[in-house]
């Protein structure tokens, strides 16, 4: 029998920690949320390797390092409203419910969000809940978020998106260039955003974040 918490815990010391992310609340939610329950049971296996893990229908699940990284360049507290696009399963909304007041997953794939909200409840993160419907719209109607993130590349982000951030608030995106990939955090600050580089990561780009092209006759 696998010993998934054997797993965590390398997962932490190996891959996390070496990443330089050595804040408490987010190595803490690491370990104690179990990664093979928000994946297909096919997957469980892999669930703890240094790579993305397939979801089914296109999606995927970032890589732990990915993941940790963009977690402590947006450093959710306690009182932060969160907003995570493209949750999948639900497992970066259950890491996120260990820091935050609340958590929104967003997720557009009907009988996946469905099986998400089972596995938070399963797991105790009562503090987050999962909302079914396009990613590139949000959940306005539990909005402004303090923090937005975003489970998967994108080339553009819509404004319908960005205008569910507080003022003051922050949002993590990895912008795809291609297959060039950087994780960039914007600051919201007065109705425009700021952004800045973080680190080098890629991700396959959600629906709905493709760059609007222009075509000429």
């Amino acid at each position: 029998m696998t010993d998934f918490a054997a797993r965590r815990r390398m997962m932490v010391d190996t891959q996390v920690r070496p990443s330089d992310v050595t804040k408490f609340p987010i190595i803490d939610a690491m370990l104690k949320v179990a990664r093979e329950a928000f994946v297909p049971n096919a997957q469980r296996e892999a669930a703890y390797a240094d790579q993305m893990v397939p979801l089914g229908g296109g999606r995927y699940m970032l890589e732990p390092r990915t993941l940790a990284k963009i977690l402590d360049w947006l450093s959710i507290g306690l009182e932060d409203s969160v907003l995570d696009i493209g949750s999948g399963y639900g497992y970066s909304a259950a890491v996120a419910a260990h820091m935050a007041q609340f958590v929104v997953a967003v997720e557009s794939d009907e009988a996946m969000a469905q099986e998400a909200q089972e596995i938070l409840s399963e797991v105790s993160a009562d503090n987050a809940i999962v909302h079914n419907g396009p990613l590139a719209e949000g959940a306005e109607e539990h909005g402004p978020y303090d923090v937005i993130m975003i489970q998967g590349g994108v080339e553009e982000v819509p404004q319908a998106l960005l205008d569910q951030l507080k003022d003051g608030g922050r949002i993590a995106c990895i912008f795809m260039d291609n297959n060039l990939g950087t994780v960039r955090v914007g600051y919201s600050n007065a109705g425009q955003i700021t952004w800045r580089f973080a680190f080098n990561a890629g991700a396959p780009v959600l629906e709905g974040f493709e760059k609007r092209r222009s075509f000429a006759l």
